[in-house]
C-alpha cells in the first residue's frame, strides 16, 4: 500500500436490492492532490462518499485512509480523524445563524472541557476567541460577511453550499470531501469557488470533488476518476480522460439516450 495516499479503495462493492450501485471499484487518491470524482446521473459517485464516511457499509472490498481501514469505525471517528465531507444537498443548521452554523464545525477540534467553558476559565476563553477569529475568516473569504447574522435556513441554496464549505473547513480537516459543491451558483460564484478549493488544496488540504460543472472540474483537477454504473471507466489528468472515449461515449451516449427518450 502506498503510504502517500490519503485514499486507498480497493475492490468495493455496494449493492441496494440487488442492483450494484458500486461494482468492484479500485482507485486511490493521492495526499494532497485535488481529485475530481466524475460521472453520468447514478453512476456512483455520492454513494462512493457515503462508503467513505461509512453511512453505507461496503458488501465487500476495503477503504483505508492513510493506510488505515475504516471498517467498522464511527463516523463521528471517522470525522475526528479528519476526513470531513460535504453534502450533494445542503444541510444547515435550522433555527442557527451562518455565523453559528459555522461555529458549529469547530466542535470536534475543542479541547476545552464543559467544565472550563462554564467557569470562563482562560483556556476556554483562549480557544473561544481562536474559534471565533476562525469563523469571521473564513465567512470574510467566502463572502458571506454581508449574511453573517442572518437565519442560515433562509439563504438561496448556492450560499448555504459555501456555508458547508466554512463549516466543513473549521473543522479543520485533512481530507475534505465535496459533493456538488457549484450547485446553486452564479458563473461569477463559480469562479469564486474555483479559487477558493485551489487555494485550499495549496495549503495542504486533499481534495476530492464530486461535480457535474466539467468546465469547473477541467480547471482546478489534478487527477479525475470517471465512474459510469457503478464502475470506473477511466482515470488520469484532465487532459487523458477528455479525450477516453469511454468517458465520452458515457457522457454523450447518456445525452443522446434522454434527448431519444
Amino acid at each position: 500500500m502506498n503510504t502517500q495516499d490519503a485514499l486507498t479503495v480497493t475492490s468495493v462493492t455496494k449493492s441496494f436490492g440487488g442492483v450494484h450501485a458500486i461494482a468492484d471499484v479500485s482507485f486511490n487518491v493521492r495526499a494532497g492532490s485535488l481529485t475530481a470524482l466524475i460521472g453520468p446521473n447514478g453512476a456512483g459517485k455520492s454513494t462512493m462518499f457515503n462508503l467513505f464516511t461509512n453511512l453505507y457499509i461496503a458488501d465487500s472490498g476495503t477503504i483505508a485512509y492513510f493506510g488505515q481501514d475504516l471498517a467498522g469505525m464511527r463516523s463521528d471517528k471517522i470525522a475526528r480523524l479528519g476526513l470531513i465531507r460535504t453534502f450533494q444537498t445542503a444541510r444547515v443548521f435550522a433555527g442557527m445563524t451562518v455565523l453559528e452554523n459555522v461555529l458549529a464545525g469547530a466542535h470536534i477540534g475543542v479541547s476545552a472541557n464543559v467544565w472550563e467553558e462554564a467557569l470562563r476559565l482562560p483556556r476556554a476563553s483562549s480557544e473561544e476567541r481562536t474559534v471565533r477569529e476562525k469563523a469571521a475568516h473564513l465567512i470574510d473569504v467566502l463572502g458571506l460577511s454581508s449574511v453573517a447574522e442572518e437565519s442560515a435556513i433562509s439563504l438561496p441554496l448556492g450560499l448555504q453550499k459555501l456555508l458547508e464549505i466554512a463549516r466543513a473547513l473549521m473543522a479543520g480537516p485533512k481530507v475534505l470531501l465535496l459533493d456538488e459543491p457549484a450547485a446553486g451558483l452564479n458563473d461569477t460564484e463559480t469562479l469564486r469557488l474555483a479559487e477558493l478549493l485551489v487555494a485550499i488544496n495549496a495549503a495542504g488540504v486533499t481534495m476530492v470533488v464530486v461535480e457535474h460543472n466539467m468546465s469547473l472540474v477541467m480547471s482546478i483537477s489534478q487527477d479525475i476518476v470517471v465512474l459510469d454504473a457503478g464502475r470506473v471507466i477511466a482515470r488520469g489528468t484532465p487532459a487523458a480522460v477528455q479525450a477516453d472515449e469511454r468517458v465520452i461515449e458515457a457522457y454523450v451516449g447518456r445525452a443522446t439516450d434522454t434527448v431519444a427518450s
